[in-house]
This record gives C-alpha cells, sequence and structure tokens, in this order.
C-alpha cells in the first residue's frame, strides 16, 4: 500500500486578500502535487488554514476601524472564497483563531517545556514610541550589522541569511510608520535552537532529495542556531500555559510559534470532523511522508525552526527527553521552497500598488490559465517575472492553440463522422508510436511530479499534446472519406491520447479536465472541486467560521492509461480556452497595475 502524504500548505496571513505572488509559492504547487498523489493511490491530508495573531492584525485593524476579531473573520473567509476559487484540494482549511488550535499549541509548548527546550530570560523589545504597543520583529527594518544590507528585518537579514534580534539592525527603523522604535527590557520564554543543531544537523545531512537552494540555505544556518524569543508582549494570540504567565493579559506566543504548529493542529481538528478523533495520526508517523509548500521567505521556519519543535516535542534534541502528548512525530520528508514570482522585477507588493490579487485575476480569465502559467513559468527554482505578455503567449499558444484545439478538432470529427468514440481497425507503426509515447509519458511526468519538478512535468505532457497535434495533421482524418476504416482508426487514436494527456494535465489544470472527461463522453466527477463549509468551533459553540474542505476520494482521475469506450456517444464540444486579445499582453487588464 502507498504511504500516506501529508501536504502541509503554508498558512496566509489574515491581514488582506491573497495575490497571485502569493499563491505561485504555497498554493498551486501544493495542490498539482497533492492532486497526483492521490491520483497515483496515496491517502493525502493537505492541511493549512489562516494565521491570524501577531501586532499586523492589530494594526490592520486599527486602519479599517475594526475589532482583531472582525478583522480575522473578515480576511479568513477572503481568502478561503479565493483559493477555493482557484481549487486548491484542501481537506482542511481552517484558522489559527480555533480553540482547538490554542489547545494543541498549549500542549506542545508543555512537551518542550518538560524537556527542557524553553528557558525565560530578559531581552530589549521593541515597541512604538507613539502607540505604545509591541513592534514585531519583521515590522522594524535596518541595516544589517553583519553584511552591510539595508533592508534588513528584525528577526532575519534576507540578504546573507542570518538570524537577527531588532536591536543588533543599525538605523533601526519601523515599517508601519517610520519611526524609531523604542528598546524596553521585557521578560520572554525562549526556544533554547542551539540544543537542536546537533540533531537538526544530522537530519539535514540525510536530505539529499531536497531543492538545492533550500538545503545549502538551511545548512548555512545551522551554525548561527541563537536561542529564539517564542513570547511576546501583545493582547492578541495565544495563552502561556505556565504559572505566572496564563493570566497575563499581554504575554501571548509569539504568531510565529503558533502557527507552525497549525500543520498539527489542523490535522487534529480534521480527524475530530471526521468523528475518529485519533485519524491525523496516520499522517504523522511513519511510513507517512511529510512535504511542505511555501515561498523562500519562509524557508527557516520549516527547515529548522518547525523541525526543532517536533524533535523538542519527540524528546529528541540534544538534551533528550520523553515524547509529548502526541507521540513521535514525523519530521518533513521535503521542504519545497519556490522562489518569488515578481513584478518588473520587485516583490509584489500591495502598498506600492504592483499587485494582482487572485480574485480579480480568477475573475477575468478563470483558475485553469493562472495554475498552467505558475506551473509551466512560475518560479520553481529562481525568481520570475511576471508579464502579460508571457501569460497572453502561453495561454494562447500552449492552452489554446495547441491543447483546447487538439481536443476540439478530435472531438469535433469523431462526433460529425460517427457521433461516437470510433472503433480501431488495423492500426499503422504511427499510430502505435503515438499512444506509446502518451503511455511512457505517465512515467516521465509522475516522477518529475512526485519530486516538486512541476515545470519539467508540465512540459513533458505538453510535449504528448505537441506530438499528438502533428500526428493529426500528418495523418489528415479529414481527407479520408473514402476510406472510412482508417479515419476511424486514426480519430480513435487522437482521442485515446487526448484521454491520456487530460490525465496527464489533470492535477495542472483539474476544472477544464473534468470538462474533457465529460467531453469524451465520461460520467460523474473526474477531479473534485473544494467547498466553503460553515462549521461551529470544535470547543467554543458561540464561534462559527467558514472552512475549505472537500471529498476527493470518488475522484475517477487515476495515474494511469485507460482505454477509451468505443462506441460511447459523443457530443459536440464547446471551446475549452478564449484566446485572449494580443494588445492584452501590452499592459493588461483596465483594472491590473502596468508590468513591462
Amino acid at each position: 500500500m502507498s504511504a500516506p502524504v501529508l501536504t502541509a500548505v503554508a498558512w496566509p496571513y489574515a491581514n488582506g486578500p491573497r495575490h497571485i505572488g502569493h499563491v505561485s509559492g504555497f498554493g498551486v504547487p501544493s495542490d498539482v502535487f497533492s492532486r497526483y498523489m492521490r491520483m497515483s493511490g496515496h491517502r493525502v491530508l493537505m492541511v493549512s488554514g489562516t494565521d491570524e495573531h501577531g501586532t499586523p492584525i492589530s494594526v490592520q485593524a486599527d486602519k479599517e476601524g475594526l475589532t482583531t476579531r472582525q478583522l480575522a473573520d473578515k480576511y479568513n473567509r477572503v481568502i478561503a472564497e479565493d483559493l477555493q476559487g482557484l481549487g486548491l484540494s484542501y481537506d482542511l482549511f481552517t484558522r489559527t483563531t480555533t480553540g482547538n488550535h490554542y489547545q494543541v499549541v498549549q500542549e506542545l509548548f508543555l512537551a518542550l517545556h518538560r524537556n527542557g527546550y524553553v528557558q525565560a530570560k530578559t531581552q530589549m523589545g521593541a515597541i512604538s514610541p507613539s502607540t505604545g504597543r509591541t513592534l514585531p520583529d519583521r515590522y522594524i527594518e535596518g541595516t544589517c550589522p553583519i553584511c552591510g544590507y539595508d533592508g534588513a528585518r528584525g528577526d532575519q537579514c534576507d540578504n546573507c541569511g542570518n538570524q537577527l534580534d531588532p536591536i543588533d539592525l543599525k538605523n533601526p527603523r519601523s515599517k508601519i510608520n517610520g519611526e524609531v522604535p523604542k528598546f524596553v527590557e521585557t521578560e520572554h520564554l525562549f526556544l533554547d535552537l542551539p540544543s537542536f543543531a546537533g540533531a537538526l544537523g544530522s537530519w539535514l545531512s540525510t536530505r539529499t532529495g531536497w531543492r538545492p537552494n533550500v538545503l545549502k540555505f538551511s545548512e548555512n544556518l545551522l551554525g548561527d542556531m541563537r536561542p529564539r524569543a517564542i513570547t511576546r508582549d501583545i493582547d492578541w494570540g495565544v495563552p502561556v500555559p505556565l504559572d505566572g504567565w496564563r493570566d497575563a493579559p499581554m504575554k501571548k506566543f509569539y504568531v510565529w510559534f503558533d502557527a507552525v504548529i497549525g500543520y498539527l493542529s489542523a490535522s487534529v481538528e480534521w480527524a475530530r470532523r471526521t468523528g475518529d478523533a485519533d485519524a491525523w495520526k496516520e499522517f504523522w508517523t511513519d511510513p507517512a511522508q511529510g512535504y511542505y509548500f511555501m515561498g523562500k521567505d519562509n524557508i527557516v521556519f520549516h527547515s529548522l525552526i518547525w523541525p526543532s519543535l517536533l524533535l523538542g516535542q519527540n524528546g529528541e534534541g540534544d538534551k533528550g527527553g520523553q515524547p509529548g502528548a502526541f507521540g513521535k512525530l514525523n519530521l518533513p520528508t521535503e521542504v519545497v521552497s519556490s522562489e518569488f514570482l515578481t513584478m518588473s522585477g520587485s516583490k509584489f507588493s500591495t502598498s506600492r500598488g504592483t499587485v494582482i490579487y487572485v480574485r480579480d485575476f480568477l475573475k477575468e480569465f478563470g483558475p485553469d490559465t493562472l495554475r498552467y502559467f505558475i506551473s509551466v513559468a512560475g518560479p520553481e527554482n529562481q525568481d520570475t517575472d511576471f508579464t502579460w505578455d508571457e501569460f497572453v503567449r502561453r495561454s494562447n499558444f500552449e492552452l489554446a492553440n495547441e491543447w483546447g484545439n487538439l481536443v476540439n478538432r478530435s472531438i469535433s470529427m469523431a462526433h460529425k463522422n460517427v457521433g461516437a468514440i470510433p472503433t480501431p481497425t488495423a492500426p499503422t507503426a504511427a499510430d502505435a508510436e503515438l499512444k506509446a509515447l502518451a503511455r511512457k509519458a505517465f512515467d516521465t511526468v509522475g516522477d518529475n511530479l512526485r519530486r516538486s519538478r512541476f515545470k519539467a512535468a508540465a512540459t513533458e505532457a505538453m510535449r504528448v499534446v505537441g506530438a499528438a497535434n502533428k500526428y493529426l495533421s500528418d495523418e489528415e482524418p479529414w481527407k479520408r472519406k473514402d476510406d472510412p476504416e482508417r479515419r476511424d482508426t486514426i480519430l480513435h487514436t487522437a482521442l485515446q491520447v487526448v484521454s491520456d494527456a487530460n490525465t496527464l494535465l489533470t492535477p495542472f489544470l483539474p476544472h477544464s479536465a473534468q470538462k474533457i472527461h465529460e467531453a469524451l463522453g465520461g460520467k460523474g466527477v473526474w477531479s473534485s472541486q473544494p467547498e466553503i463549509r460553515e462549521v461551529t468551533d470544535l470547543d467554543d459553540p458561540s464561534l462559527q467560521y467558514p472552512v475549505l474542505t472537500g471529498d476527493y476520494a470518488s475522484d475517477q482521475a487515476k495515474w494511469e492509461s485507460v482505454d477509451i469506450e468505443v462506441g460511447r456517444p459523443l457530443d459536440k464540444p464547446s471551446p475549452l480556452f478564449a484566446k485572449l486579445d494580443a494588445e492584452l499582453g501590452e499592459t493588461g487588464p483596465d483594472w491590473a497595475p502596468i508590468v513591462k
């Protein structure tokens, strides 16, 4: 039996709608991977939710005249709707403001505390002089004391990768209003990261199949592991379950600490909602595999900090210890990090207006065009600049002209001449060669998808499409009126390869795959879509919220070539992909920022 697979997807922050740069890192890659793994026989648990604690939520709530809870409620729903529209097949997309999440975070913390991996000490904390509110490390910028980079954050320098504290920065300033932060002495709890360096180093040495950029970045940071604060002076967050701390209104867990534990808490919530409270364990213990998807700015949290929390909970850090309430949990099988999708060479920026929101894009172009673009031309291994010209070119020439045209003309000719899937007779070498190419692609494309090589996988699938188009042009079935047997054999061959190519492209294009399944005479669900369900908090009946979930076990799509059914009736097909106006490639739609 295939090993269970946990797909752990980075938690989008609930302080605004998501843009296409966000979903190119955590969204589309995780869903393409999960859909393939389900099709190839794995039980998959794909979980995430909105990250809703921390000062940035409070700051945004003030801007919008809302309470922190109201703001979190607002954007939890907006983000869930965006991700549903994109077709991301979460088993559970929840949030970090649930009673279940609070309990799991506190229980895992207590295991760390009992095993000696938490220490209390005083430090100089940054606050805003104008508001008195704590400034999160990421909201302080300045010059890195190590490499001199002027855009370093208070927690990390993205230029040299070193971990920092805000007080280390030269010329620190608040990203919120530009003022110079005030540093005051305060007591906090710290995760003793140096006590995991040995165990982490041994574990990382076994991660030979990771993307080179992720592995090298992680190994480089091992030498600078320092204790890291896991509490903050803030009233919005998960309470600390220790005497002297639990009743302190301004002491809560730091948002980064509770957010990474969300992968476990979402799995536990999913299990509780299925009626089998222990069902999550199948995806967190051997022989299960865990794949974590995010953008490159989150690598350190998933390759070093989250594994440290798991090692500490397991009692497997350098100090030893005993497993906590959750037993021995698996460390990540792979951390799958994408680079940045940029515009005009810069990161997407809401404040600068260089942003394309997911919902605007979906309203104009639908989900599969964006999914395809991210998969075949996205920032898989290096930063990639988004241009409307490239988007239009790939949509028109690859999706509409190549794939859409192949489907349309193959089914149209069979419908017109036979009315059903034709019967093949006396296949030629050309017929056999094309079908063999399509069948062989299942291994090649599947191997690339298994290793999260999405660009290579999509390119290979489209190579089959290109070969099928050439086959039709060479064989010219429309000229075979006097030889209907040969015409029908050609059309049968083309339809078989359309069916196979549709399967190969299903992880990338699940919406159009369903339409093609139906156009080939198929019934029922080929590739399920997620749905939003309104639920009641499992531990607080006064709270209701939407979750993203779905039933994917009944999908007909399987990772194999299936012989098409001769005689199955065919209707006249409708176009799959509308060609975009070439002028759109110059500046994009009216609502979009201008990028060149």
